[in-house]
């Protein structure tokens, strides 16, 4: 006989429910309710549970495996996640104390159940009827024990799956278990409090005990950590991108983050926690997903604007549609935030009028009040949810557009032909990336702005229809005509934006090739005239900048008068029409109209926005459309398939395609594979076109050129990216030790790499600043040689080399090294000539003569001409005979090795006693000592980027605020904002006032009265902030202006040395960004952060002057918010930092990979420098993602403290009694409360991004304090006019170095130079020649010595009057964009005729003549338009304008062929005949017919005589370099 547990058997169905109901009924709320969450989370974990089991086995069944058993799945996942292999798991005390926690709870559900179930059998053996219902007492601690071993089961299964992370259902059925348990309790309290001890049962306690447990699993769950560490092998893991560098391997939580963490942020927690304890390194900042990386975005991007060119060749592609067609699904996600957000936030100015009534007494149902308070708190709880999620959203749309973008950009720079490249300077290219590609991903924030706004005029006109009723209609009308009114502003706007870019290119530009050009500038004491220029340029550009502040400054007050202006049409159509107003519906309205001005207030941007992206799109999409080089201008044959490695037929080539005469015409020519050929000619005869017709540069009218195999190309000026010098000569490929090895000897850099003190790991300045014109030339062949290509493209390899080194080199690198290799060659050097298998002879564009040395000999003409210009040279040398005769000519190398006794610095012999004297074991110590300075790179010339650490120091916004009119504008602008803030609350309080507070009162005052006074106020308060934008837009001029002017002058005034070490894009970096944020962002950010603060501070104001009360939460408020903004702000002021230096890395590269195009492609290496673009713009995105990411991380906090504020206030207000509080007060209160989150996030987010943005001016005030040189001019010192008159050149002890962690270059050099004589130095490449020159005119100051110039110590006087009165024609010949004139003569000092004579003596007259605008002939960036003979020419052609007593020659005619040079050596004879002229040249016979010369070896004076008595002396230096010459001129054949 069982126990009948539930019903009696004879009651019917229908008894049989409403008994059951009843039963249930009797049942406490919280128990109901636990026990059906607990049993519906159980179905849902069975409902998993099984859905992967089918999925499993349907995989199984899809897919058979060989070899696959039963335990594979499992396996799986105890030895491998994610497919890597577990090392180790090391589990922590949270996950040992979470499980401890679960078999806790099950085992106090467990005996509850066990008692109850006891106690519920004892009480049925009875059988009465009055125990019917006593089973309901088992249902809970049934339905908890059932729950808790699922829970105890899946929390112990998380060790056996290596999850770092509890299952999202665990943590949810946690933290839904602890909030019963709370309620519960609360409910057990009052029942005490009623009940007293009777109300004590087995639920009561259990849920008692459990509480603690369940708290701790609750904190858990929020965390989501399991504490389980898991350590993969990391041998297994892949590298996540080929270029990263070690220590940064971690990709952010981002990608993996649950949904709470997503919703609140909290991925950013271990980022922010490292950022408070330390200042953030690039490394600590985790990798992005690969969905966010560059290479991702630039294929996507890149192949939606391709498709679309090829879709439709004919127009014009529109790169707007490429961009929302590759980023539609982001777009979309944010719309649909956008949406909600803008939904939620109608709520709140909807509910108000109910809200006003309510506490006027008016109560519809029970507990109205609350119900209303929770409303209000619900929608502002959504809205901050989704603003945050729609901002960040925004932001990382806007960064994926940027990248790719920027990478698209970067890869056609790579490939734009040359007449593309003339139409787009560096400068103009750098500022697309820069400032266009900028704006067009600024743009995402306006995005869902055009859809919105309907959207809000919308739902506030129908908030409007209910409060003021057909007077709605006013307002759509005010709305329209504040919209439409903004139109012609904005186009306004878009001209000066327009004409502003334009004059910011210019300036760039210009800006750009001074940075290049410094140390001409210097050496020619131009730098002052290039500076007045570019402030010049700086003017045109601000006087567009003003009037697109000012315009924006009339924008700002349309747009704050707006809201304004509408709603007093709306109230006063209202009133007119005789309709009743009521403080709620005027609080309704005013909320509204509130929200409204939002997007009116941001429609003057999106228009401005929305012409500015336009401005930006067109320009890009016009540079992305330019002609790039012809694909089919060469045919790349692979290697071995035939043994012809050039071939061109028929070739006609032309720079300029418009241009009636060809650059090349009828070339027809077949080398060989393994050929040596050599081209000459005379200076502009078409060498270097030659070279670059084969490359595939130079646009190809009409034949064919074929190539079979790789090609290597070494440019004529040389091309050194910045790093060191092994990643130079390596280009990419990986490193070969022994290879290596080779290619140094080949290039002879091993003696100059012993001479540095960090050997190959020496870091490069600036276009190879810190190395010799010789020394940059061989890294460029050593470059070439270790790519072991199958041509060889050679531009004058040799021009920069001394004689022997020369010789070596061709001995070395073109006869051994490149002997199985075809090699075309460009040379001046004749003696070079006889080794080749055939010459080419180019003049006037075509090829006159080719053919082997001695066949071209025999038919006389042009090349008879080059040779025997170069056999007067040599027998001008006048010395061959006193070379021993038995001594063959070859031997010059037994000279080298004999001592040198007048000075014992002979390199050689250096050598050889090292090699004597060094065993093997000091070999190792000494070789131990090299690879440790490889490692320090504090001594290195160039150092990473400075960076402050720390707090933006006070003194940085003091500079700023004091740069304009010494800031007394600060506290008007401060005056004009608090005067609106106050009529603006004084114009909400009279209508909130004044009017009736429900429907049937009567009002204060009358109709008219009430709206002119509100109008007073209203349009009173329009009128400051008219006066504030006026002041901030006159501040910020002011300020932008005087900040730039001392960065500019600062930098003008720097030393040579700061140019050395500072790479342009770092200085091109601040002069454009920064000048940027400063001109167009930095004023309206701190008139921005003024007018929140005063907002806030207005809303806070009112809140309290109805429940002052809420001060208690306010204060305790405002101390959490300075808290989390100073832990926030200590990461994200290191974030924006590296930001910043993050960028000049890419407009580094830009500027390299633009100048160094033709290299780059001449090595087919395209594709190697896009991928270190992407990667570099990867890691500006890391940091600039996580500083995105932390802003919303705070505002969230921000925002979600403030709604709890006004949710307390809510509550406040509803439970005072009736009648104890003003209604339409309490209203206004509201009103301006539900503005609260958002003004404090405005707030706490303006002074993050002011902090951030004023990063710039600390950025530009690093540089203007930057150490200057000597002054330009002594008020006390100046020398007489006519000094120098003799010209005499004392050295006394000069020591010199270029950086004091640097080691000396020239060693106590003493001499004197006598005045109007002609003086040689000469010395191996590295020798200190250059140095000397450069000591001379004070670009670098000796750290002991003097130079003493006709008895006046040049220290003592300005280094304007130094450098003016002396003239130089430098090694590297420079030509400025503009004309021949302005490059001539660039102070204007002299007349036409003179520039005439000048270019006549300076064999360019002929030239110039032939051109259309004859001296107003275009010079293009750089001089590119012009060879480098020609560009040399130019140099001699302003050195004779100058006529100073003393002249310097440094290498000045290395690029010109040997006839040339003869006669510029006649020229400067006679027309510098009076003058001490000082000449550094590698080519003997330049210097041999010299008064006196001057040896240096290692920075060393080791000879100093007449010609002809050093070379009497058996043992010296010069006779050894006169020997090498000579015998490499009568003897290169036999090599």
């Amino acid at each position: 006989m069982g126990i009948n547990l539930f019903l009696p058997t004879e009651t019917t169905a229908s008894q049989a429910s409403i008994s059951l109901l009843d039963t249930f009924k009797s049942v406490p709320i919280f128990e109901l309710a636990s026990v059906c969450i607990n049993l519906t989370l159980f179905l849902v974990f069975i409902s998993i549970v099984s859905a992967r089991q089918i999925v499993v086995c349907l995989g199984r069944f899809r897919v058979p495996k060989e070899g696959s058993n039963g335990n594979s799945v499992a396996s799986r996942h105890r030895g491998d996640v994610h497919g890597e292999e577990i090392q180790s798991l090391v589990i922590g005390k949270s996950y040992k104390v979470s499980v401890f926690c679960c078999f806790y709870v099950l085992l106090v559900q467990v005996l509850v159940l066990g008692f109850d179930g006891v106690d519920l059998i004892k009480k049925k053996s009875a059988r009465g009827q009055g125990h019917t219902s006593d089973w309901t007492v088992i249902l809970l601690p049934a339905a908890q024990s059932l729950a808790w071993f699922v829970l105890s089961f899946l929390t112990f299964y998380c060790k056996y799956k290596a999850a770092e992370k509890f299952p999202l259902l665990l943590r949810i059925w946690w933290v839904t278990s602890f909030i019963i348990c709370l309620s519960t309790l609360y409910a057990d309290g009052r029942g005490f409090s009623t009940e007293g001890s009777s109300h004590l049962s087995s639920h009561v306690l259990s849920n008692f005990l459990v509480t603690p447990a369940l708290a701790f699993l609750c904190f858990i769950a929020i965390r989501g950590v399991t504490g389980i560490q898991v350590y993969r092998n990391p041998d297994l893991q892949e590298p996540l991108l080929g270029e990263e560098e070690p220590g940064c391997l971690k990709v952010t939580p981002y990608g993996e983050a649950g949904l709470f963490s997503l919703a609140t942020l909290s991925w950013l927690n271990p980022l922010l926690s490292i950022g408070a304890k330390r200042p953030l390194e690039l490394k600590d900042i985790p990798l992005l997903t690969p969905k966010d990386r560059s290479k991702t975005n630039y294929k996507l991007l890149n192949s939606n604007w391709e498709k679309l060119k090829t879709e439709n060749p004919l127009n014009q592609p529109s790169l707007a549609w490429a961009i929302l067609k590759s980023f539609w699904k982001e777009a979309a996600w944010n719309a649909i935030f956008a949406g909600t957000n803008t939904l939620v936030s109608y709520v709140g100015p909807y509910m108000i009028s109910y809200f006003v009534d309510y506490l006027g007494g008016k109560e519809t149902f029970k507990h109205e009040g609350y119900i209303l308070a929770g409303i209000f708190f619900s929608a502002k709880l959504v809205e901050t949810l989704t603003t945050r999620q729609w901002y960040l959203g925004v932001d990382i749309l806007g960064m994926h557009v940027r990248s790719s973008l920027t990478a698209m950009v970067y890869r056609k720079g790579l490939r734009l032909s040359s007449s593309a490249r003339q139409s787009h300077t560096s400068g103009e290219i750098v500022n697309y990336m820069a400032v266009d590609v900028q704006r067009v991903g600024d743009y995402s924030w306006y995005l869902h702005d055009m859809w919105m706004l309907p959207l809000q005029i919308i739902l506030a006109l129908a908030i409007l229809y209910k409060n003021v009723g057909i007077a709605f209609v006013a307002t759509l009308i005010a709305t329209i005509i504040s919209i439409v009114a903004t139109v012609p502003l904005a186009k306004i706007q878009e001209d000066y934006q327009d004409k502003l870019m334009a004059a910011k290119d210019v300036r760039m530009r210009k800006t750009s090739e001074c940075l290049r050009n410094m140390r001409i500038l210097k050496l020619q004491a131009w730098e002052d005239r290039y500076r007045v220029r570019l402030e010049e340029m700086r003017g045109v550009e601000f006087k567009y900048l003003k009037k697109a502040l000012y315009s924006q400054a009339f924008i700002t007050f349309i747009f704050w008068s707006s809201p304004i202006f509408v709603s007093a049409i709306t109230f006063g159509t209202c009133i007119l029409l005789g309709g009743q107003l009521t403080a709620g519906s005027v609080l309704s309205a005013l909320a509204t109209f509130r929200i409204l001005q939002e997007p009116l207030r941001n429609f003057p941007d999106l228009v401005s926005m929305m012409a500015q992206t336009k401005v930006s799109l067109d320009r890009i999409t016009g540079f992305l459309q330019e002609e790039e080089l012809q694909e089919d201008a060469t045919v790349a044959l692979p290697r071995g398939i035939s043994n012809v490695a050039i071939e061109i037929i028929d070739g006609e080539f032309c720079w300029d395609p418009s241009s009636p005469t060809p650059t090349l015409s009828g070339i027809q020519i077949k080398v060989e594979k393994g050929m040596r050929v050599a081209i000459c000619g005379v200076v502009g005869a078409g060498k270097s076109s030659f070279l670059s017709c084969i490359l595939g540069e130079i646009p190809k009218i009409s034949g064919e050129v074929r190539i079979c195999g790789s090609a290597a190309y070494v440019s004529q000026s040389a091309w050194i990216q910045s790093g060191n010098i092994e990643e130079n000569i390596l280009f990419g490929s990986p490193m070969d030790k022994a290879k290596y090895k080779r290619v140094i000897h080949a290039c002879s850099l091993k003696k100059d790499l012993e001479h540095f003190a960090h050997g190959d790991q020496t870091i490069i300045g600036d276009r190879g600043i810190n190395l010799s014109g010789g020394q940059k030339q061989r890294v460029q062949l050593a470059r070439a040689l270790y790519q072991d290509a199958d041509i060889y493209l050679l531009d004058d390899p040799f021009s920069a080399v001394d004689a022997h080194t020369g010789s070596e080199l061709f001995k070395e690198y073109i006869l051994t090294a490149l002997a199985t290799k075809t090699v075309v060659f460009v040379t001046h050097q004749v003696d070079f000539l006889p080794a080749a298998d055939l010459i080419l002879v180019l003049k006037d564009s075509r090829i006159i003569q080719a053919g082997k040395y001695d066949e071209l000999l025999q038919s006389g003409t042009d090349f008879n001409t080059l040779v025997s210009a170069h056999h007067e040279a040599i027998e001008a040398m006048d010395f061959c005979y006193q070379v021993p005769e038995k001594q063959d000519p070859l031997n010059g190398s037994v000279l080298m090795s004999k001592k040198c006794d007048s000075v014992g610095h002979n390199i050689a012999n250096m050598a050889k006693e090292v090699q004597e004297g060094v065993s093997a074991s000091d070999l190792k110590v000494i070789i131990k000592e090299k690879k440790k300075s490889k490692r320090s790179r504090n001594k290195q010339l160039v150092q990473e980027e400075e960076r402050e650490r720390g707090k933006v120091s006070m003194k940085v916004y003091l500079s700023y605020m004091t740069a304009a009119y010494k800031g007394l504008l600060i506290p008007l602008i401060i005056i004009a904002q608090t005067l609106f803030q106050v009529l603006q609350i004084a114009s909400s309080w009279w209508m909130a006032w004044a009017n009736p507070q429900t429907a049937g009162d009567k009002p204060k005052t009358s109709s008219m009265m009430l709206i002119v006074v509100y109008m007073a106020l209203a349009f009173g308060s329009s009128l400051f902030i008219f006066v504030r934008a006026v002041l901030v837009a006159t501040f910020g001029l002011e300020a932008a202006q005087k900040l730039f002017l001392k960065m500019l002058r600062n930098v003008f005034r720097a030393p040579m040395s700061f140019f050395d070490s500072t790479p342009a894009g770092r200085i091109l970096n601040r002069v454009s960004i920064d000048q940027s944020v400063v001109d167009l962002d930095i004023p309206f950010r701190l008139g921005g952060f003024a007018a929140t603060t005063i907002q806030l501070l207005g809303i806070v104001g009112v809140m309290t002057q109805v429940t002052w009360h809420i001060l208690f939460l306010v204060i305790p408020m405002a101390i959490a918010c300075l808290w989390m903004q100073k832990y926030y702000m200590a990461s994200s002021r290191e974030l924006v930092r590296i930001v910043s230096i993050q960028k000049s890395p890419i407009i580094n590269l830009f500027g390299e990979s633009i100048a160094g195009a033709a290299t780059i492609r001449g090595f087919g290496q395209e594709k190697r420098f896009m991928k270190r673009n992407l990667y570099l713009l990867d890691c500006f995105a890391r940091p600039f993602f996580c500083s995105l990411s932390a802003i919303e991380w705070l505002c969230l906090r921000m925002e979600l403290l403030s709604t709890f504020v006004f949710a307390f206030c809510m509550v406040f207000l509803v439970s005072f009694p009736h009648g104890s509080i003003d209604p339409s007060m309490a209203g206004l209160a509201v009103t301006y409360g539900l503005n609260l989150n958002a003004r404090l996030s405005r707030w706490i987010l303006s002074f993050c991004k002011l902090e951030n943005k004023i990063i710039s001016i600390e950025r530009i005030h690093q540089y203007c304090h930057i150490p200057s040189e000597a002054p330009a001019l002594i008020e006390d010192s100046h020398p007489p006019s006519s000094w120098p008159q003799n010209g005499t050149i004392n050295l006394t002890d000069l020591k010199v170095r270029y950086k004091e962690s640097l080691p000396i270059v020239l060693h106590g050099v003493t001499c004197t130079f006598p005045g109007g004589k002609k003086i040689g130095i000469v010395g191996r490449t590295g020798s200190g020649k250059s140095t000397l020159i450069q000591a001379l005119f004070r670009l670098i100051e000796p750290e002991c010595g003097r130079i003493i110039i006709d008895n006046i110590d040049i220290k003592k006087i300005g280094l304007h009057d130094l450098r003016s009165r002396l003239s130089i024609i430098p090694q590297d010949p420079t030509l400025f964009e503009g004309t021949i004139r302005g490059n001539l003569d660039p102070l204007q000092e002299h007349s036409d005729q003179e520039i005439w004579q000048a270019l006549d003596k300076s064999q360019l007259g002929e030239i110039v003549r032939q051109k259309e605008h004859k001296l107003d002939t275009l010079v293009l960036e750089n001089g590119d338009n012009w060879s480098v003979g020609q560009r040399q020419l130019v140099s001699l052609g302003r050195a004779l304008l100058k006529q100073a007593r003393i002249l310097v020659l440094d290498e000045a005619t290395a690029s010109v062929d040997t006839a040339t040079d003869n006669l510029i050596q006649k020229i400067i004879r006679t027309e510098f005949k009076d003058c001490t002229v000082c000449t550094i040249a590698h080519r003997i016979p330049t210097v041999i017919d010299s008064d006196l010369v001057l040896v240096l070896s290692d920075g060393r004076v080791a000879e100093f005589d007449t010609p002809a008595r050093l070379i009497e002396d058996k043992s010296s230096m010069f006779l050894k370099l006169v020997s090498e010459y000579s015998s490499r001129s009568n003897g290169i054949q036999d090599f």
